[in-house]
């Protein structure tokens, strides 16, 4: 590249700079998007399936590594996701009712507005999630952490009423997560 005699030494150098590491590494490495996932985030996402909007009714996922999978508006009831690493999982608008989520790791999930009714969320890990809006009359939550969650008031308070044991991973007693 040719720089015109006008520009700075210093503005000459950041620009050559530039160019060589724009040559030398994959862009993704250094463009982020405003809300801070980097464009390899978005490629590691892209190589997990995306099961938005299907029919998981009765699937079996049990002990399957789905981090960052999502589930958004997806039909999963009765499905059997036991075991699973859905760390930063999308099951916003789901229906997961009578679902399977026995000691899976749900870490900052996105579970907004969707319907966990009667599902089984024992000694499941759910940290940090976010599931304002969501359902989850009858859910079975002892040994289940829900630290740093997110959750309606309502939510939390009929949770509490059923809550019991601790988490075998993390060592956090259910009540204790859930601010009871």
């Amino acid at each position: 590249m040719l720089c015109p005699s006008f520009m700075p030494p210093l503005l000459k150098v950041i620009t050559a700079i530039t160019l060589v590491i724009g040559f030398l590494c994959d862009p993704a490495v250094a463009l982020d998007t405003s809300a801070g996932v980097g464009l390899q985030d978005r490629a590691l996402f892209q190589e997990r399936v995306d099961y938005t909007l299907t029919n998981q009714n009765g699937a079996d996922f049990h002990d399957q590594a789905l981090s960052n999978t999502s589930f958004a508006g997806a039909a999963a009831k009765g499905a059997d996701f036991s075991g699973a690493n859905l760390q930063g999982a999308i099951f916003t608008q789901g229906a997961f009712a009578d679902a399977n989520f026995r000691g899976a790791d749900l870490s900052d999930a996105l579970m907004d507005r969707a319907d966990f009714t009667g599902t089984d969320l024992r000694d499941a890990v759910l940290i940090g999630v976010i599931a304002s809006g969501s359902s989850f009359a009858r859910a079975q939550v002892d040994g289940a952490d829900f630290s740093d969650a997110l959750l309606d008031r309502d939510d939390q308070r009929k949770l509490c009423q059923e809550a019991e044991g601790l988490n075998p991973t993390t060592g956090v007693l259910t009540r204790d997560s859930l601010s009871c």
